[in-house]
């Protein structure tokens, strides 16, 4: 079964320094047809203004993933969590048995421009941790790099839940597969760009749920531009 999301119907909130279009409910925005894709349970893409952000607030058993796609983002937490993110970085928060953190936009005069992702852990009430790691483009450039995996598996961060999230970059003429196993579930999720996936086209904010699937599937860019597109890999 293939499950489609397009990216005008997500909800859309608006708080002035804040533009936020979510996937699935969250906040003000209650869909109950879109409480979440197995433990994939937020993708909020939001635009932040210069100076602004998310004051301190708290979290607690969720697994936090942060995607800059323009400007930056600074984080700081009350567990020694910190840093800036800037495109082609991913940042892991677990939230464990409970952190506070802020998120602020790193820059006076450009907009930040990011993904945050929540999925839910297999375990709960583990200690607060917090990592961020670069990824060279070039290596997802045409091919599928991992960026977060159980294990740490080929330089991605490690995350608790039995998850994979992959990343690829396409270029015209460039295309990848995948062959999905029909015990999980995947989201395939565009961040930038368009692509067309066996005869569907979809542009930045589309997405798509995989589950009982087996064929194989290829993803070819479409336009001049380059495509930025997330695979969660999940379990049933």
């Amino acid at each position: 079964m293939i499950v489609e999301r397009p990216g005008n119907a997500r909800g859309n909130v608006r708080a002035g320094w804040l533009e936020s279009r979510h996937t699935f409910s969250f906040g003000h925005y209650h869909d109950p047809q879109w409480m979440g894709f197995g433990p994939l349970r937020v993708i909020n893409e939001d635009r932040v203004a210069p100076g602004a952000g998310f004051p301190p607030h708290g979290h607690a058993n969720m697994e936090i993933l942060s995607y800059v796609l323009a400007g930056a983002l600074a984080h700081q937490d009350n567990a020694g969590g910190g840093g800036v993110l800037r495109p082609g970085e991913l940042q892991w928060m677990g939230a464990g048995h409970g952190v506070e953190h802020s998120e602020f936009n790193a820059s006076q005069d450009q907009p930040v421009h990011f993904l945050q992702v929540w999925i839910q852990p297999d375990r709960v009430n583990a200690p607060p941790a917090y990592a961020q790691r670069a990824f060279d483009p070039a290596a997802r450039r045409g091919r599928w790099a991992t960026l977060a995996s159980p294990d740490g598996s080929d330089g991605s961060l490690a995350i608790r839940q039995q998850a994979w999230l992959r990343g690829t970059l396409l270029g015209a003429g460039e295309s990848v597969e995948w062959v999905p196993d029909p015990a999980r579930r995947y989201w395939l999720h565009v961040a930038q760009g368009a692509v067309e996936l066996d005869g569907r086209v979809l542009a930045a904010g589309d997405a798509l749920g995989f589950f009982g699937e087996s064929d194989p599937r290829t993803l070819a860019a479409r336009g001049d531009g380059v495509a930025d597109v997330l695979l969660f890999d999940l379990p049933a």
